[in-house]
């Protein structure tokens, strides 16, 4: 059986507008549920839910199991660091938040064209490399979205780097952007560990267009559509599956399906490339919710939320004029210190911090035009 790795990205929240609000209560349900199914590998990051996920995991697994019942990994945020006098007090800050003394599995987060200022600028790698050596660290490894050209540059110039967290998905597999198998490929060569994140891509493949569900129901009608994916990504040479639960609910649909995900047979692999198909030519925005875009923002625009209910808005393609999505939107608007789509700057800084490469600003445009309307209570 696969491991199943718990991550702390996308936490149950008191208030859904404030991912600083973390319902602790539920996480230490989940934390329960998952130690009790016989996993053990719990991921985070500095900035995770505005700078407490490592905090919640303190609180939530190193405050209530011992240290040998668990591990952690988590990531040096290339995103702020400019220089090397950065680094000690970030790592000191980390170790005190998660509440240990070492990391089991150590990270550079998003090594990509994004930070490349951190990496290129600082001596990143002999900074992990070190601390490994003084005990601080157990394995070093990066978190990437870059392609396959870029991650095989790095591994051939780093050896010291022991695994890869990478971003695959059955969606992302063939995808000339992210490129998941070519990726997966490149990581084996160099005879690097796997770790996989994203393998429900933010929350895409748990909610596909319903022509693609009737494929999956009408093969299977016993198995849920998040069984797919999980099938297809617990079968490959990894060693963890990064899940990002919600809520304990979404927690144990993850523990069941990787305990039960056989592999996939060769017409359950071409129905997923049909699916691929019908999901790409509905979705309007590439994101997965990783809100890198969302600390960026100088308007304070919540730009993965506007665009989880833009693509909705999209794939329900309502011509009635009023639809769920476009209320959740002007409920939004009218929430304290929030900006809207059209209060876009247009400063680019967005772009540099996004995974997927999409042009924010642009679409953002169209958010607008769609939501900011006065069918939807906006006025002109």
């Amino acid at each position: 059986m696969k491991n199943l790795g718990m991550g702390m990205m996308r936490l149950p929240l008191l208030d859904e507008n404030d991912f600083a609000s973390v319902d602790y209560e539920q996480v230490n349900q989940m934390v329960d549920a998952y130690m009790d199914a016989g996993f053990n590998h719990f991921d985070t990051a500095y900035i995770y839910h505005e700078g407490v996920s490592e905090d919640a995991f303190k609180k939530c697994v190193v405050e209530r199991y011992p240290r040998e019942s668990f591990k952690i990994a988590t990531k040096l945020p290339l995103f702020v660091i400019t220089e090397e006098s950065q680094l000690e007090p970030i790592f000191a800050d980390q170790l005190k938040k998660c509440g240990v003394d070492y990391f089991d599995y150590y990270m550079l987060h998003n090594v990509s064209g994004f930070t490349e200022a951190a990496w290129k600028n600082v001596d990143l790698y002999s900074f992990i490399q070190k601390k490994k050596e003084e005990g601080f660290i157990k394995h070093i490894g990066i978190s990437t979205h870059g392609n396959a050209e870029f991650l095989e540059e790095i591994l051939f110039e780093h050896p010291e780097l022991e695994f890869v967290l990478l971003q695959i998905n059955y969606l992302d597999w063939e995808d000339d952007g992210i490129q998941s198998k070519k990726c997966l490929e490149i990581a084996k060569k160099y005879d690097k560990q796997v770790m996989i994140m994203e393998p429900y891509k933010g929350g895409f493949l748990a909610d596909v267009p319903k022509e693609a569900e009737k494929l999956m129901k009408d093969y299977n009608p016993d198995r849920s559509v998040v069984s797919w994916a999980m099938r297809f990504v617990a079968n490959l040479d990894a060693c963890v599956v990064l899940t990002g639960a919600s809520s304990l609910e979404q927690l144990e649909n993850n523990i069941w399906e990787i305990k039960n995900a056989d592999p996939l047979n060769d017409e359950e692999l071409k129905i997923i490339e049909e699916v691929s198909e019908i999901i790409n030519s509905n979705i309007t925005v590439d994101c997965t919710k990783c809100r890198y875009c969302v600390d960026s923002c100088s308007e304070d625009i919540d730009i993965a939320k506007i665009f989880d209910l833009y693509n909705k808005e999209k794939i329900l393609d309502d011509k009635t004029g009023w639809t769920q999505y476009g209320n959740a939107y002007l409920n939004y608007s009218k929430l304290p210190d929030v900006g809207i789509a059209s209060d876009c700057i247009e400063c680019e800084l967005c772009i540099e911090e996004c995974p997927q490469q999409i042009n924010i600003p642009e679409v953002l445009k169209d958010v607008a035009e769609i939501f900011e309307t006065e069918g939807y209570g906006f006025e002109n």
